[in-house]
């Protein structure tokens, strides 16, 4: 550690001044990949989509579903009638946000073949906007989630008849506007014309490198905790931290002839020393995980206890299942230096196990492109802003099978389906924790560290960056000024 200082403290010293730039500037470990929210899955771009567009719907602080653009009421167990707000922005292009936008948004994504998210909204017979202010939905059978669905950003109609290129060009009505994107991508707040860039920056000791050159302002999250206790200790960064709730997980191709056991899936749930590393190689507030919903979540399981570290069973367990040890498998991640950090972790840990784990990190596109298309035995990934439990639906339901969700690994389970068809949120939680086609990891803590010229960033579990809509810069005469 103290070659690592030593070495970081000479190429500070090398760096030049802070630049004289207006833009707050965030550093990413990953740039979004596309900004269409009928088509984005990937954190950034869901991060970002969440400041340009605005949903019908958010969600409290208990996950629960609140009015954004639009309140509801169930006119029967079919139909849903939503009257959007009578103070409401406007899109960003200056047109009207009006109930035939919200019509063209969920019309435009019942047409999509390839969409991720279709299959959330199948059950939409039909959606209607019979005037300006109202939107009419009605379902092909009753649906007691329906209205917590419906969180996908609202585009213009215009725009969308038009086969406007919203990945590369998002319009939406949220607290920021898109201005370009070349390299990093630039944003704008409505209420004030505060500008934004934020940047790719993979590195993570270079993202550090930048924040305290001032060559940006701020960073969140993606980085080991050597790096943040470091910049806990630097003048002029301040670094706040909170609990977590995003879900990191280990994901089977349960296709994979020795994975689609459960026995060997339980094996490497018991080969990974969670507590280690939940001490030496993560953030404050991480916390091991049992279940994708947090234990807080009205939804939760908080009974379900995490999988202990027990590599004698878990050698036990793969004997039992008839497998040769050591088991072989690949393992797939991002070039993230702190996932290949914690994918050797797990590598050192299961090699006790009688397991061989290969790494293979990739940028992340092609990392990516791969998990959605089946191209893994095992990945890591960690799910990011889950507010409902329909996410038991996307992930794990035999009808969810890309492109029509997101059950990358393939699981199909009768018992399953059936409890998430039944809404039984505890029965899925455990029936999943029982057959494991996830194995669960942690909730990762959220921090965020800017520089002292910022101010009001509001940092959520969640690891939004909805702070972008409220943080403030100094002025150079403000600072000036102070004693």
């Amino acid at each position: 550690m103290r070659h690592f200082i030593l070495l970081f403290c000479l190429l500070l010293a090398a760096c030049g001044k802070p630049d004289t730039h207006t833009d707050i500037r965030m550093a990413l470990a990953q740039a979004p990949i596309n900004l269409d929210p009928r088509y984005a899955t990937d954190a950034a771009s869901e991060r970002i989509n969440h400041l340009i567009y605005r949903p019908l719907v958010d969600f409290d602080a208990n996950s629960r579903p609140q009015s954004a653009l639009a309140t509801w009421q169930q006119l029967s167990p079919l139909h849903y009638r939503f009257t959007l707000l009578a103070e409401r922005a406007p899109f960003h292009d200056g047109s009207t946000l009006d109930a035939a936008d919200v019509e063209a948004t969920y019309s435009s994504l019942l047409a999509l073949k390839d969409s991720p998210h279709a299959a959330e909204f199948a059950n939409i017979r039909q959606v209607s906007a019979p005037d300006r202010n109202t939107v009419d939905f009605i379902l092909h059978v009753p649906d007691e989630m329906f209205v917590s669905r419906l969180v996908i950003g609202i585009m213009p109609v215009e725009k969308i008849a038009s086969g406007h290129d919203f990945s590369r060009q998002p319009v939406g009505n949220g607290p920021l506007g898109f201005l370009s994107w070349q390299g990093s991508v630039r944003l704008e707040r409505v209420s004030d014309r505060q500008t934004y860039s934020l940047q790719e920056v993979r590195d993570p000791t270079v993202r550090v490198l930048k924040l305290l050159r001032g060559e940006v302002d701020l960073l969140q999250g993606d980085l080991p905790p050597e790096l943040v206790k470091y910049l806990k200790q630097q003048p002029g960064i301040h670094l706040n931290e909170v609990q977590g709730s995003n879900y990191s997980y280990l994901g089977f191709n349960l296709e994979d002839a020795e994975l689609a056991r459960p026995e060997v899936r339980r094996a490497i749930a018991h080969a990974i020393d969670r507590k280690k590393i939940l001490q030496e190689v993560l953030v404050g507030g991480s916390r091991a995980a049992a279940a994708i919903l947090p234990p807080e979540h009205w939804a939760g399981h908080a009974a379900l206890a995490p999988y202990e570290y027990d590599p004698e069973r878990a050698r036990a367990l793969l004997q039992q299942a008839g497998i040769a040890l050591p088991l072989k498998l690949v393992y797939k991640t991002s070039t993230d230096a702190q996932r290949v950090r914690l994918a050797t972790v797990m590598q050192a840990q299961m090699r006790e196990a009688g397991i061989q784990l290969e790494i293979r990190s990739l940028d992340w596109g092609t990392f990516f492109d791969d998990v959605k298309h089946g191209k893994f035995q095992l990945y890591g990934l960690t799910w990011v802003g889950i507010r409902t439990p329909e996410i038991y639906r996307l992930a794990f339901h035999s009808a969810s099978v890309p492109p029509a969700g997101a059950n990358r690994g393939r699981y199909r389970d009768a018992l399953t389906d059936e409890l998430i068809e039944n809404s039984d949120w505890q029965g899925v939680s455990e029936r999943v924790h029982q057959m494991l086609p996830y194995v669960p990891l942690w909730y990762e803590g959220q921090f965020v560290a800017m520089r002292s010229d910022l101010s009001g960033y509001n940092l959520k579990p969640d690891g939004s960056w909805d702070g972008l809509a409220t943080v403030k810069k100094k002025s150079k005469t403000a600072l000036k000024q102070q004693p």
